[in-house]
């Protein structure tokens, strides 16, 4: 086992830390999927309002690749079909069926998984998909069948608050993770990576069979996967790998273990905007209506949900379901008034990574209840080298942001933007001065240089 420690980053000290423990969520009488969250999807729809569905019944196809498949997460009524600018699909309500019946798609035991061809494992992840859970790099995008990655990387820790614990999910069904990481060896002929915390006691990490597994510890982002592949097996030019969350690898797992697509997911619950008897991991049904789950936990006062973790979340309305790809929820307090002298203030309550407010020196271990409010208005960038405290990654990122801006997209790929992904450029934008949208603008430059087809790769 490999051991790495990165040294640079920022773990945010926020308060509403989930409770290592799983409840069970109650069942919703609502739920939605949502075709927009597959960026570079366009659905076709295969239902009309009306129609019942079960678990695993196709919902939508993609119009570039009609082999690639999205299905049902819950039995039910089509209810509602909302449409997003230029007519795009945005969403899709059922109405719930408690018995939540499902699709078979075929039973496999742990012993017929390890052996199991290529274009089977394939044929299934498609179908279902299941798919989109692997992502490839360069470009971040849903893997390719017709491409063989040179190595796979399984991302079992996250250091970006508050995201489901990958110890927890592991552990919940040991079987189905170890098939998981089955069925990725399946998928290559290079190694299959096992990123793991180095402070974990979880066996069913440090045991895992068919992996490298390496221990990596340090400030976020050493959680992020950008990280293990600098330190396990740095991408050259015309390398693909792919990456994965270890709490998405259980859900493939159950997928060929069962049969059918799994009922229900682990996601955190955390954030400031949570009751502090809320704070826990709860397993829910996917898709499941998030008002109806939420309302009674969240605390008083208006409260902003987000999807996901708060540095590469999005803000979802409480009128709404739970998406495909996080794995968590965070709340924090809805702030809009600006504070009397701003800066200017001692700043005794005040979170700040600088030296400029006293409760740096005073509070260095304190948990904070951080909220929306910006302190301060958007102004023109300025270079200040603060990107450099927190890129453990050989990245310089004035000099990279400066290039995607211009649209020099020959720099860009010189400075190494093909190596990284925007969520590594989240702590950033939460630290610049100018509140510039760091992780924006590389995701823009990504597009970009793929738009433009300077590195291709095999896509259908």
């Amino acid at each position: 086992m490999g051991s790495f420690k990165t040294k640079k980053g920022l773990d945010l000290p926020l308060n509403g830390l989930p409770k290592s423990e799983i409840l069970d969520s109650a069942w919703t009488r609502t739920a939605a999927v949502y075709p927009s969250e597959f960026l570079e999807v366009k659905p076709k729809l295969r239902v009309e309002v009306g129609d019942k569905v079960k678990r695993g019944s196709l919902l939508f196809t993609c119009k570039k690749r009609p082999d690639l498949q999205f299905c049902a997460p819950i039995a039910g009524t089509i209810k509602e079909i909302n449409l997003g600018e230029r007519r795009s699909i945005r969403e899709i309500i059922f109405e719930t069926d408690e018995s939540n019946e499902a699709i078979s798609f075929g039973k496999h035991s742990a012993e017929e998984i390890r052996k199991l061809p290529r274009e089977a494992v394939m044929e299934l992840l498609l179908k279902t998909g299941f798919l989109a859970f692997i992502r490839q790099r360069p470009f971040s995008r849903i893997a390719s069948a017709k491409v063989e990655p040179k190595a796979i990387f399984v991302n079992a820790m996250h250091t970006a608050p508050f995201q489901a614990s990958a110890e927890l999910a592991a552990e919940s069904d040991r079987p189905a993770f170890q098939a998981g990481l089955d069925l990725m060896n399946r998928l290559t002929s290079g190694k299959v990576y096992l990123s793991i915390p180095a402070d974990t006691s979880s066996p069913a990490l440090t045991e895992a069979e068919n992996a490298d597994i390496n221990s990596f510890s340090g400030p976020h982002p050493a959680g992020n996967s950008s990280v293990h592949i600098d330190r396990l097996d740095p991408i050259k030019p015309h390398d693909v790998v792919w990456t994965v969350n270890a709490c998405h690898l259980v859900l493939i797992g159950q997928l060929f273990l069962n049969g059918e697509l799994p009922p229900s997911e682990i996601v955190a619950l955390g954030g400031p905007g949570v009751k502090a008897e809320n704070q826990t991991h709860y397993r829910v049904y996917r898709g499941a209506w998030l008002k109806e789950m939420l309302e009674p936990k969240l605390a008083d006062g208006e409260q902003r949900i987000i999807n996901g973790d708060i540095l590469t979340g999005e803000q979802i309305p409480l009128e709404s379901g739970l998406r495909f790809f996080r794995t968590g929820i965070t709340v924090i307090p809805e702030k809009r008034e600006r504070k009397f002298l701003g800066w200017l203030a001692p700043g005794l309550n005040e979170f700040s990574t600088s030296r400029l407010f006293l409760s740096r020196w005073l509070w260095r271990r304190r948990l904070w209840n951080l909220d929306t409010a910006d302190h301060g208005g958007k102004r023109a960038m300025f270079a200040t080298g603060i990107y450099d405290r927190v890129m453990p990654l050989n990245i310089m990122v004035d000099f990279l942001v400066r290039a995607v801006l211009a649209h020099d997209t020959d720099e860009a790929v010189k400075l190494g933007i093909l190596e990284v992904d925007p969520e590594d450029f989240a702590l950033c934008s939460y630290l610049c001065p100018s509140r510039t949208d760091i992780a924006g603008i590389i995701r823009d430059g990504i597009e970009e240089i793929e738009e433009e087809g300077i590195y291709t790769q095999e896509q259908e």
